[in-house]
């Protein structure tokens, strides 16, 4: 399907990956463990693995604990002795990742042309509040939307439902953007246009239908909506 900016009258955006940087994790790691790329990306997919699960098994916990979880696993897995406090000082950094270059201005940009923009995460409250801060962005944002108030995790359409909600926005005007595959599709199925943020030049995947847009820059998504 086409995207269609006629209907668009609210932008949400994922946080991790889409509006931070969840790579820059791996700096973290870089004073501790040898060989940290693996280690970071095992972390990152375990984390949204274990988000994936809980909502089928009924074990929600906040995606605070989960990334803990999740940091733990790789780092047995890769055979990397830790104390507890050195796994935590490398789990605050999600507190403080690097903010992607066109964030601020892009979102500048749609909020000046008319569009209520809000943030709809897995992250728990605390974790978006210091992302907000740190993205400096908090004056563009109606507000903030987090898993944890329906207690379950993307992409369960029972989420974007409740953001619709949250909102006050019909949920066919709603563009989701995320660099998440796994958010575009949710989003979509649950009735909002798909924006998938391709930062890395990487193909989309292969089942599930297209991206209703494709870009690589929220000024990209700002052109689109004329603004």
């Amino acid at each position: 399907m086409a995207f269609d900016a006629a209907r668009v009258t609210t932008v949400t955006f994922d946080s991790y990956s889409t509006i931070v940087d969840v790579d820059a994790a791996e700096q973290a790691l870089a004073d501790r463990v040898s060989d940290p790329e693996p280690v970071s990306k095992l972390w990152r997919a375990r984390s949204i693995e274990y988000t994936m699960v809980a909502n089928f098994v009924d074990a929600y916990q906040p995606f605070y604990e989960m990334n803990r979880d999740a940091l733990q696993y790789a780092l047995d897995a890769h055979g990397v002795d830790m104390s507890t406090d050195e796994r935590d000082e490398i789990l605050a950094v999600y507190h403080e990742l690097d903010v992607f270059d066109d964030v601020r201005d892009g979102i500048q940009r749609l909020r000046d042309g008319g569009y209520d923009c809000y943030v709809v995460s897995n992250g728990n409250p605390e974790m978006l509040a210091s992302m907000v801060s740190h993205a400096d962005i908090g004056d563009l944002l109606s507000d903030t939307i987090s898993a944890h108030e329906v207690k379950t995790f993307k992409p369960d359409a029972e989420i974007y439902r409740h953001a619709a909600g949250r909102t006050g926005t019909p949920i066919k005007e709603i563009a989701h953007v995320s660099a998440g595959w796994f958010d575009v599709m949710g989003a979509q199925h649950a009735g909002m246009q798909g924006v998938w943020v391709d930062r890395k030049g990487t193909p989309y995947e292969t089942f599930g239908g297209d991206p209703d847009l494709t870009i690589e820059t929220f000024y990209e998504l700002a052109e689109e909506l004329g603004v």
